[in-house]
């Protein structure tokens, strides 16, 4: 059964959110949609037909985001490192706003300074390697 067209719209607006950083990446690990950097993912998309999950680390403010109904910590040992996921059902309220906050700081969190400086400032982004020129042999 498909997933209900309020949390795939969330879903949808959340994950191009995510692929908007630099260098980030998606993948398919666990039937979840993973958003990764540099292959460490910062935000994980998933939950059966009828939720919607979202799992981000929160260095910062993970303390306070559990205090919030829909958050629980990771679970798998990742709760431990400050990884936090949001649940929501068909009919609740999603706040995407509060969303992109969690998606920015772990990415912020996973990525290295320099991307992750990239984000602020366009223009100072690192540039792309050229890919490796093969030798002669």
């Amino acid at each position: 059964m498909p997933r209900p067209k309020p949390l795939a719209e969330a879903e949808s607006t959340l994950r191009d959110f995510a692929l908007k950083f630099p260098e980030a990446t998606e993948d398919h690990p666990w039937d979840h949609i993973a958003v990764k950097v540099k292959g460490k993912m910062f935000v994980v998309f998933g939950g059966p037909d009828d939720t919607l999950t979202v799992t981000c680390k929160l260095p910062s403010s993970g303390r306070l985001a559990l205090a919030l109904p829909f958050a629980s910590r990771t679970g798998y040992g990742l709760g431990k490192s400050g990884w936090v996921t949001a649940s929501f059902k068909s009919g609740d309220p999603i706040p995407l706003d509060r969303m992109a906050e969690w998606i920015e700081e772990s990415y912020r969190a996973i990525a290295p300074k320099k991307l992750a400086a990239a984000w602020d400032n366009p223009e100072a982004a690192p540039p792309k390697k050229a890919p490796a020129k093969k030798r002669k042999t």
